[in-house]
């Protein structure tokens, strides 16, 4: 009766289904964070200037090196000790990612609760809070995204993982909606409330699925245990170390991952795209307001923004059923040449057209952030290549999506710095010191136009020229990326040869 009513329960749940539920438990929680956690201590805890660009400059800092230095300390094992005797199994990899995740996913939400209420100085809390909140996210998303390359290696495998994951990724942004209703600066209590139950619900979440993944694996892991103690009551002696055995220090994994050329062109393209994506992200609101602000209503300019947070998660299930006919690589060339074509487009249009305005607006981000959702599956194709070009015994996944972050993330500090730069050098207006002023013009609804026709065509230049230069940019650099075709069929054949009878299939278990 037991095992037939774990069969049931095993059936109703898929390793998939469970590995996808996870992003739900953190983009709930993150998307909330990243609306308000700023005009909750600007206009809430009322934070000095001079505390606020500190605290930001140390987060990020703190945000770029803390993903190697995750990474390194997850994956270390796999490089610095020698795994003489029976190797690391796939099942045990994957068991090491889910208790991990069981730890730092409840803290995850617990360091998410530490924004919204005060209990020290804003300027203390706010860099506290962010650097706290930003290093438990950081494991939770290294060890989330390092089993997309441990749990299965064939790409139907991990497309399917992925497809779970934009499907709960996009039920998570529904946390957004919900809390407009909440929102309230005067009344900040019924908000506390609502992110209470949100946390709750993630730290539940968190510690229900890890709990029910790891009871899978256990039973994979189990027969290895027994195998390693039964070897060892033999007295059975190791194999002697073979040059590829000795432990890879950190000084080393850097030369062998500068030589591996297809992760450099990755990087230099992803740089690229985290820039535009943070890009849309910070300039979104100044695009609605001084392109279409006078032309569409508040309702009109909301529903813009909903559906730039939630058509890229929907986006990306079509974009993964083209993946599986044309290959990742394919797809992700044809967005850039849809970027460039619909930038040209709209350039050659001109900034009179609203409804164009309109479309493009929300259709470049929807694009650009439905890429940035297929590169973990290019991400875990390099972990495979460097596992088979370094000759690894265990894939270092944690490690090589933490490098990935370290050398794009700057792409986030350049979105800002670059666009104000832009926009003051070609209009004379400066985001910061005029921004009194810009509130006292938007205030004056009787003067149409309200003499900034420089700062609409600046923003309307900027709006088309960045995709355009960005997807110059990508094609050139994707074009020089090879782990496509046969050869990333070559590359997975390795890898699945080298760990024969240690993978794991996604759809067994």
């Amino acid at each position: 009766m037991g095992k037939s009513a774990g069969g049931c329960w095993k059936g109703a749940f898929s390793t998939a289904l469970l590995y996808g539920s996870l992003a739900l438990f953190t983009s709930i929680l993150h998307n909330v964070f990243l609306l308000y956690y700023v005009e909750t201590f600007v206009s809430i805890y009322k934070i000095d200037k001079v505390s606020f660009w500190v605290g930001e400059s140390v987060f990020l800092l703190w945000n770029s090196l803390n993903d190697p230095l995750f990474g390194w300390l997850s994956d270390r094992a796999f490089l610095s000790a020698p795994q003489a005797g029976p190797q690391i199994t796939s099942p045990e990899v994957v068991l090491k990612r889910l208790k991990a995740l069981s730890r730092n996913g409840p803290l995850f939400a617990l360091s998410f609760l530490a924004f919204w209420v005060a209990w020290a100085s804003p300027g203390l809390q706010f860099l506290l809070c962010l650097c706290l909140y930003d290093g438990f996210l950081t494991m939770v998303d290294l060890n989330h995204n390092a089993l997309l390359a441990d749990l299965a290696v064939s790409f139907s495998d991990r497309t399917r993982l992925n497809f779970h994951c934009s499907i709960f990724s996009a039920l998570g942004s529904f946390s957004v909606f919900l809390s407009y209703s909440f929102w309230d600066k005067e009344d900040f209590y019924y908000f506390r409330l609502f992110c209470v139950a949100l946390a709750a619900f993630s730290i539940l979440g968190f510690y229900v699925v890890s709990r029910m993944l790891r009871h899978r694996f256990e039973k994979e892991v189990q027969p290895r245990q027994n195998e390693a103690t039964m070897l060892k009551e033999l007295n059975v002696c190791p194999a002697p170390l073979t040059p590829q055995d000795q432990p890879v220090t950190i000084k080393m994994y850097l030369r062998q991952l500068s030589k591996h050329k297809n992760f450099m062109w990755f990087v230099s393209m992803n740089l690229v795209q985290v820039f535009h994506c943070h890009f849309n992200s910070n300039f979104f609101p100044l695009f609605l307001e001084h392109l279409l602000s006078d032309n569409i209503s508040a309702s009109t300019g909301s529903i813009l923004l909903g559906i730039s947070y939630i058509a890229p998660h929907l986006n990306n299930l079509y974009f993964l059923t083209l993946c599986q006919r044309y290959g990742v690589y394919q797809v992700v060339r044809w967005l850039f040449m849809l970027k460039l074509g619909l930038s040209v487009a709209m350039l050659l249009a001109g900034a009179d057209h609203i409804y164009l305005l309109c479309i493009f607006i929300a259709s470049n981000r929807v694009f650009t952030e439905g890429t940035c959702k297929l590169l973990n599956l290019v991400i875990s194709d390099l972990v495979d290549e460097d596992f088979v070009l370094n000759q690894r015994r265990q894939a270092t996944s944690a490690l090589l999506f933490g490098m990935v972050a370290l050398l794009t993330k700057p792409g986030q500090t350049f979105a800002p710095l670059i666009g104000t730069w832009l926009l003051c050098v070609y209009t004379g207006y400066d985001i910061f010191e005029r921004e009194h002023k810009k509130d006292s013009v938007v205030s004056m609804p009787d003067v149409p136009g309200s003499g900034n026709p420089p700062l609409r065509l600046g923003c309307f230049y900027m709006l088309v020229f960045v995709p355009i230069t960005c997807a110059l940019l990508q094609l050139t650099a994707w074009s020089r990326f090879t782990l496509h075709g046969r050869k990333l069929q070559g590359i997975k054949t390795l890898r699945q040869g080298a760990q024969h009878g240690q993978l794991i299939d996604v759809k067994a278990i």
